[in-house]
């Protein structure tokens, strides 16, 4: 009974905690991902994405000189169903202003950063792929290097828009490069469906993980949830915590 509870507790923790083949992934210069004067386009679903799946390679990019754009696809307004406190008029509003502010915190320039919002909805963004798909090819060049979700997340959005990308980028010629956010909270028995061989680490010193978390706590509704309504906030304690790890991983 002691050998089948301990690996029902093992199979409960998430893959961030506890895998041993992330401990074996190989860390990566962030040099041989984009070349010298290279441009970096971070694609993310919903505004603050890109600053919870790839803060710290926000700022060394950022740091290293390289043009920058970010495309947010929706306005983050459905991340409370039903909810008077956060309504969708209100989210559509607050949520890019906080990620602005996360991106500030980052340390990047937004008077020099190329911010485009696509208009997206969200939550239905998989009905949307073509012309997502449609739309990213209209500013994707053929020597950008581009940065998404992981096309298998699981998270119905994520998923949605790592494809569209995938194809937007095989049809311009940019380099794709994956991001899990999601997927780092599956079972750790779910460890076998990571494409460790696809896996980069790229490290972040104390200063670059210091500046996500604060930046990650400017996504004011994102952390408080409607308490009132028994809604939970998206940005949970365990979320903040994986954030803390000093590296980012990517899927090349």
């Amino acid at each position: 009974m002691r050998h089948q509870s301990a690996a029902r507790n093992e199979a409960a923790l998430p893959i961030w905690s506890a895998s041993r083949q992330l401990a074996r992934v190989p860390c990566l210069n962030p040099n041989r991902l984009v070349g010298p004067g290279g441009r970096v386009v971070f694609i993310a679903p919903h505004p603050g994405d890109e600053i919870l799946a790839c803060g710290g390679l926000l700022q060394m990019f950022s740091t290293l000189g390289h043009p920058l754009q970010l495309i947010s696809l929706t306005d983050g307004s459905a991340i409370y169903p039903g909810s008077q406190r956060w309504s969708e008029q209100r989210l559509s509003v607050v949520c890019p202003q906080e990620t602005a502010e996360a991106l500030r915190r980052l340390g990047l320039e937004l008077h020099s950063l190329k911010w485009i919002r696509g208009g997206f909805r969200h939550g239905v963004l998989e009905q949307q792929a073509d012309a997502i798909c449609q739309y990213l090819r209209r500013y994707l060049r053929h020597d950008d290097v581009v940065f998404t979700t992981w096309r298998e997340d699981g998270d119905s959005d994520h998923d949605a828009v790592g494809r569209a990308t995938a194809m937007a980028c095989a049809g311009s010629g940019a380099r794709l490069i994956e991001l899990p956010v999601w997927a780092w909270f599956r079972p750790l028995r779910d460890e076998h469906l990571i494409p460790w061989h696809r896996a980069r680490k790229i490290r972040l010193n104390t200063w670059g993980v210091a500046r996500k978390q604060h930046a990650l706590h400017a996504l004011h509704s994102q952390l408080q949830g409607d308490p009132e309504n028994g809604i939970p906030p998206v940005l949970k304690p365990n979320l903040i915590e994986q954030a803390r790890q000093p590296f980012e991983m990517v899927f090349i």
